[in-house]
């Protein structure tokens, strides 16, 4: 009997050494490079099928979506940025080139040198300000739209001149676009450096791979985000102009325990899209919902996108 026992629980055990579940997406990602007005944008893809093009936000780098790109990887070719500024990618010097119109230029390149036309956006704090910009400026070349933590510029704005916790919530962006990476205090009261960067990551194995990326990154460029991009609205700033209707679906996810955006921003998005808009909140999940709450993020994408071929 003992030997029974023993013997099912080694074959549990290599069954779940063996699991695909445990597979590191690290080690089976192949890699590449696009062109984007000669600036080099990296990417980590797995996959194969209809293309999907995540894009990580602050601070971050593409292994964010590990889970995401083992998810999709049997239905999907899952491509995975590194934005500009950050780990593998270019950094070119001099804030004017971390301006909406580069990081929006930069998903366009990636797609094209992937052969293809279009393809499904997927992005997280600044890589969600970039979907949206993208799916606003680039209609054509947006299949569908996930966004992650970051409200529809409508509802950031009215929540910005209107809500005023979401105005202190924004008070760490106001200091990195005043402040510089040599500040003691510049990042939530410490000071910049792979480590406290790497600070949100749990996972110590991951959090490794966090500070070798981040020792490869450009600090100024991570600020130069916030300074070319962020926006300046309050009480007294005029309503910014309308933004394009979006007439492809939009998935939207938030974790509700984000102390940098206020969930109140998801209020009215069905408002702005002519498109069937779907929005699914984690409430023990903070600002990075993909990794916090990574099953529920994953098997929401996965049958969302799938359901809409």
């Amino acid at each position: 009997m003992k030997l029974i026992q023993r013997m099912t629980c080694l074959i549990s055990l290599l069954a779940l050494i063996s699991s695909p579940a445990l597979a590191d997406i690290w080690d089976e990602a192949e890699h590449g490079y696009a062109d984007s007005d000669g600036v080099k944008i990296h990417y980590a893809t797995v996959g194969e099928g209809p293309l999907v093009v995540m894009i990580h936000g602050f601070p971050d780098f593409w292994y964010s979506w590990q889970d995401q790109m083992e998810g999709l990887k049997d239905n999907f070719k899952v491509v995975a940025i590194d934005q500009r500024g950050y780990n593998l990618s270019d950094k070119p010097e001099g804030e004017e080139n971390y301006n909406m119109r580069s990081l929006v230029g930069d998903v366009a390149a990636v797609i094209r040198h992937l052969g293809e036309e279009s393809a499904t956006i997927v992005g997280h704090d600044w890589g969600g300000i970039v979907s949206w910009q993208f799916a606003f400026n680039l209609p054509q070349m947006v299949d569908k739209l996930v966004i992650l933590n970051l409200p529809h510029p409508n509802g950031m704005a009215r929540e910005l001149a209107n809500n005023q916790e979401q105005q202190q919530n924004s008070g760490y962006a106001r200091t990195f676009i005043a402040g510089s990476p040599s500040d003691p205090d510049i990042f939530f009261g410490n000071p910049m450096t792979p480590q406290t960067l790497s600070g949100w990551v749990s996972d110590p194995a991951a959090r490794e791979k966090y500070v070798a990326a981040f020792e490869q990154s450009s600090f100024d460029a991570m600020l130069a985000y916030y300074k070319q991009n962020y926006p300046r609205v309050d009480a007294n700033t005029p309503p910014p102009p309308p933004v394009p209707r979006l007439t492809m679906p939009v998935l939207v996810f938030h974790g509700l325990q984000d102390t940098a955006l206020h969930s109140d921003g998801l209020n009215n998005t069905w408002d702005w899209i002519d498109a069937d808009t779907t929005i699914v909140t984690a409430p023990e999940s903070g600002h990075f919902v993909q990794q916090d709450a990574a099953e529920l993020v994953t098997s929401t994408l996965k049958w969302w996108l799938l359901a809409r071929p």
